[in-house]
């Protein structure tokens, strides 16, 4: 039996009443036991020393690409469908099996390392398994699938899919991965965005949520390009055209939603879609601000993803929650988007949006064991005295400061120590497949 007894931590809960504590966790398999002073010790337990440390839950980033990782600074200073046509997706094409478990793994990795524990991650249309393989070996938190894309102009010609094989593959992935390890990874069906997918495809998808319970993670609203096309093709915004179709419901989550009009946010609101906002990779794409406030305001479901790292570029959620407080306040005040609002975004209202508020999100007796031990013992977050932990973390900390993460009441890094990833290796087959994908692309060597 895996026994875990953090001692001496300052404990931000991120439970209904933001209790910050001090004292004891005793974690048993994957499950916090325990939250006191001075909790007894049976000789079984491997004892973290916490003292002058701050515990938090992990961050869960609702809106994450790990097959774009090893694009890292490949997309740099484009506008979104530029980015898309001259960039991604023809990288994406060149993606062999090796290339997706590596771009995975160093995701993942730099994920760790900065405190994520929980991801909503959208993969390629292709190889789709390696990156579960990933995950799997990784034990990091994950909702993935298989990007779907049966139409669209300008796909390369190996993203190009048939709609029955796309539903087909998708479908095998999911009653392959869905639940597996204890439900640490489930599956979620991943159409692109609206032009790159059919009516027939995005009907059958919704169909299949509801079928299997899983959500559908899809892109909507990013750009006002995007939006043109989307009218022009649909004669109908974003939203509105998902809700025709019968997808606007508890099970979406939808990644940007940055320009809607009030009759989108009707909708998601009445029917309960998770919006994930991504402020790095909305400010890099030059796509604009979401109005986070107002749909804060109207108790609609927000929380935080990095997205990808070629729009970004990294996975830092401490780089998340920092821009998400400091873009709004130019427009709204500096009271808006204060430093408790925003980590609960990357916290408890991650987990409510994927439906795991039960289980991970904050820390209580009861949850799952999925944690951020932090040293804010350094010249940048002093000094301490009196200080709200709260702002520390948003506004001061970084992911260098994260030192021990858990998950699933596993350590799977230890004072900055990999437990589960060959770092050097990775590095170095990481390096070795983005060079092997883009002698496959002549026009972007």
């Amino acid at each position: 039996m895996n026994k875990i007894l953090i001692k001496n931590a300052e404990i931000v809960t991120m439970n209904q009443d933001n209790e910050i504590l001090t004292g004891d966790i005793y974690i048993e398999n994957n499950t916090i036991k325990m939250i006191g002073q001075n909790l007894a010790q049976t000789g079984e337990e491997k004892i973290i020393d916490a003292t002058k440390r701050t515990v938090i839950p992990g961050f869960v980033q609702t809106h994450i690409h790990l097959c774009q990782t090893i694009f890292r600074g490949r997309g740099d200073d484009l506008e979104l469908m530029d980015w898309l046509k001259t960039r991604i997706w023809p990288l994406e094409a060149a993606h062999d099996e090796e290339s997706i478990y590596y771009s995975a793994m160093l995701g993942i990795g730099e994920l760790i390392q900065s405190g994520t524990t929980t991801i909503v991650d959208m993969e390629t249309v292709h190889h789709t398994d390696y990156a579960f393989q990933a995950i799997a070996a990784s034990g990091i938190r994950a909702l993935s699938g298989k990007v779907m894309m049966d139409k669209g102009e300008e796909v390369p010609t190996q993203l190009q899919e048939k709609t029955s094989e796309s539903i087909a593959k998708s479908v095998a992935l999911l009653e392959k991965w869905h639940n597996h390890d204890n439900g640490r990874i489930k599956y979620a069906f991943s159409p692109r965005f609206v032009l790159s997918c059919t009516e027939e495809l995005l009907k059958e998808v919704g169909r299949l949520s509801q079928f299997y319970n899983v959500y559908v993670h899809t892109h909507a609203s990013e750009n006002r390009a995007e939006i043109e096309l989307v009218e022009k093709e649909t004669g109908m915004r974003n939203i509105a055209y998902l809700d025709k179709l019968g997808l606007a419901n508890e099970r979406l989550m939808l990644a940007h939603c940055i320009w809607l009009d009030e009759n989108e946010k009707r909708i998601i609101k009445e029917k309960g879609v998770h919006v994930s906002h991504c402020p790095g990779s909305n400010l890099k794409l030059a796509s604009g601000i979401a109005d986070v406030p107002d749909l804060l305001k109207q108790s609609i479901s927000v929380s935080l993803g990095a997205d990808g790292a070629p729009c970004n570029n990294n996975l830092d959620m401490f780089n998340e929650m920092r821009l998400a407080a400091l873009i709004q306040k130019p427009s709204h005040g500096p009271t808006v988007m204060d430093a408790k609002t925003v980590l609960q975004m990357a916290t408890i209202n991650g987990a409510k949006a994927i439906g795991l508020a039960d289980e991970i999100g904050s820390i209580e007796v009861g949850k799952k064991a999925d944690l951020a031990i932090l040293n804010l013992n350094d010249f940048h977050t002093y000094p301490a005295f009196d200080m709200d932990p709260i702002s520390r973390i948003v506004y001061s900390a970084t992911r260098a400061d994260v030192e021990t993460t858990i998950i699933d009441g596993k350590i799977v890094m230890e004072n900055r120590i990999m437990k589960t990833l060959e770092k050097e290796v990775i590095l170095h087959e990481a390096d070795h497949a983005i060079k092997r994908l883009m002698k496959r692309i002549p026009s972007l060597s």
